[in-house]
């Protein structure tokens, strides 16, 4: 008789097999990833050990001889003196065209127009901020393959509750060319409120205030056991740590007078003056700003007064958008229960006495603010890939903005309002305008808008094959589906005839499937090189332990060899090292084998020299 393997829903059919999943803050300023490793979430480290990525990206000028692109910390090091192609705060860009970024002119890299999007100029060519974005996730993805030695299973990515439709597809086409499978996007705050939850057992109304380094984030979250219900967001998608940094920047050289037009590379300096500026100012009384500026040296004593000053309508937008929020949740601010603090920037003592002075009470500070998203992330990502067993752990997030479609004379009706939960589908029954009307056009939008020119465009389809009918006789229900990533399918049914289109919203900024497969072809050309480079680091690696382990073996037991041996495996270490210089892995590895397959007999000779010594002067009995 076949015996056939059961399991829990949800859960592996090998109860042993564990998939690697893992959450993933892809930030404006840094970004990170983070497991759960024996049942708790950590943020994975690089080799370097440390856990935060710079969500920084350069291309290197193939006519120099320079071929990629350094990414994290060794492109940030490089921002100052080659900030044209050096990519910062790509995330700002994610799903936008050029009209739409804020402060676009003050970005040291050129951002144009291509095909509705806004794209970055660089040395090795036109790069889209998925592209950009994709080699950040790929980085965070190798980390995570190599402290796992194993491959990847997917990732739940973090995004901005305020990212609309467009932001939220853009991060899923950058994922899809990291070659990262997306179990899910939730929204930052989301993730915020499961590891504070998990954690500390928390129940109640909380207020998630999320300020990263460029983007702001509120919302109210019910927290009951298991069960994180998001009941209202708000925010501003381009407000954030970097607005401070270049509010401090503008306010110095006002102050020391300095009005020539600034080029790249020096906004770039005084920009990251001002971040270590604003960073240092969060324990110290002052500090003093210096950077060069159209050859005059600035120098400008900075006290925490004149950084809130100059940054305080920053802080009053916030608080602007958190009475708003309150509002939308139909709560008071005693209602709320606990303020956790989210992103770097909200180390800020200005940030922190503010939000504890408006909610009457300390906010909650007790994890990492640059990592709770990742470990929230993380949490659920072991969920949905089936290690975990807490079957509880429910989220109810909310869309950010409205959908809905255009009417007659250009008005939109709101079908799925703002801080509707999802997943969700609702529908509503249109008709026609004219008598024999056959065909009807609709254009899905995004906003709160009453008019369709200043909401956002996300779609554009048609419904043919109507039934000739006098106007108002046909009646067509639109159905919106929101899926849990808060991305957006519409269809459009005539109820007599049956007659029905329907499309997967793949909004206005445009990758197209061709697009996006030619993306894919690129990340495979310059995949052999990076399988290379990565091969060639771990056969040196290989090669240095080798090395060291035989030196080692050598000083404590060298009597053991006879000379001829000895100076055998002194020749395969020098060899080794020699080769290991070199860029050949293949080489490298060759070699490595060599010194292991000569020094297996003095292992042997050491061995029964150790089992001697630890049975030297014992009876058998004992042994």
């Amino acid at each position: 008789m076949a015996l056939l393997q059961i399991s829990e829903p949800g859960q592996s059919l090998d109860p042993h097999q564990r998939r690697v999943a893992v959450g993933i803050d892809l930030g404006t300023t840094h970004s990170l990833v983070a497991a759960v490793r024996h049942g708790v979430a950590e943020c994975l480290p690089a080799t370097d050990g440390r856990v935060i990525l710079p969500s920084v990206v350069r291309y290197l000028d193939p006519a120099q001889g320079g071929s990629g692109r350094q990414i994290g910390f060794d492109a940030l090091a490089a921002q100052v003196q080659d900030p044209a192609n050096t990519v910062s705060s790509v995330k700002r860009l994610m799903g936008r065209g050029r009209a739409q970024v804020v402060d676009v002119d003050k970005l040291p890299y050129t951002v144009v127009e291509q095909d509705g999007m806004a794209v970055i100029e660089t040395v090795a060519g036109r790069k889209t901020p998925m592209e950009v974005s994709a080699e950040i996730l790929a980085t965070l993805r190798f980390r995570a393959e190599d402290s796992f030695d194993d491959e990847l299973y997917g990732a739940v990515i973090t995004v901005p509750a305020y990212f609309d439709d467009a932001q939220r597809q853009a991060t899923k086409d950058a994922a899809q060319l990291a070659g990262i499978n997306v179990l899910r996007l939730i929204n930052e705050p989301t993730a915020a409120a499961i590891a504070y939850g998990l954690d500390n057992s928390s129940e109640g109304v909380y207020a998630i205030y999320d300020l990263g380094g460029g983007t702001f984030d509120i919302s109210i979250l019910r927290l009951t056991k298991g069960v994180f219900e998001v009941m209202a967001t708000g925010g501003d998608s381009a407000l954030g740590g970097d607005d401070y940094d270049q509010a401090l920047a503008a306010w110095v050289l006002a102050q020391t007078g300095v009005s020539a037009s600034l080029n790249a590379s020096e906004r770039a300096a005084v920009h990251a003056e001002a971040r270590r500026v604003k960073e240092a100012l969060s324990s110290s009384a002052s500090e003093t700003f210096r950077a060069a500026v159209a050859g005059t040296a600035v120098e400008q004593i900075v006290t925490p007064a004149d950084f809130e000053t100059c940054t305080a309508a920053l802080t009053a937008r916030t608080m602007t958008a958190v009475r708003k929020v309150l509002r939308d949740a139909g709560i008071t601010k005693e209602e709320v229960q606990g303020v956790v603090m989210v992103g770097g920037s909200t180390r800020m003592p200005v940030v922190r006495r503010t939000v504890g002075e408006f909610f009457g009470q300390e906010p909650l500070t007790n994890l990492n603010p640059d990592e709770v998203v990742a470990l929230g992330a993380a949490i659920q990502a072991n969920a949905l890939a089936g290690n975990s067993r807490d079957g509880d752990l429910l989220l109810l997030d909310v869309i950010p903005l409205s959908l809905g479609i255009e009417t007659m004379g250009g008005l939109v009706e709101r079908i799925v309002p703002r801080n509707s939960a999802i997943p969700t589908a609702l529908a509503q029954d249109f008709t026609t305008y004219q008598d024999g009307q056959t065909a009807l056009a609709l254009h899905v939008v995004q906003g709160e808008r009453d008019l369709v020119a200043d909401c956002r465009s996300l779609a554009r389809f048609e419904l043919r094959g109507i039934p000739p009918m006098v106007a108002g006789a046909a009646r067509i229900r639109v159905t919106f589906t929101v899926d849990a990533d808060g991305l957006l399918s519409v269809s459009a049914k005539e109820q007599g005839s049956g007659v029905e289109a329907r499309v997967d919203v793949k909004p206005a900024y445009g990758l197209s499937d061709e697009q996006i497969a030619a993306m894919l072809q690129d990340s495979f050309a310059t995949a052999e090189q990076d399988i290379k480079a990565r091969a060639l680091v771990e056969a040196r690696v290989d090669a240095d332990r080798m090395i060291a382990a035989t030196r080692t073996a050598l000083a404590a037991d060298a009597d053991l060899l006879e000379a001829g041996e000895r100076e055998q495996i002194d020749a395969l270490v020098a060899a080794l090292g020699a080769t290991a210089a070199g860029d050949d892995a293949q080489a490298i590895e060759a070699a490595t084998s060599a010194l292991a397959k000569a020094t297996e007999p003095f292992a042997a000779l050491r061995m029964n020299r150790g089992i001697q010594q630890a049975l030297s002067g014992k009876k058998l009995e004992e042994v």
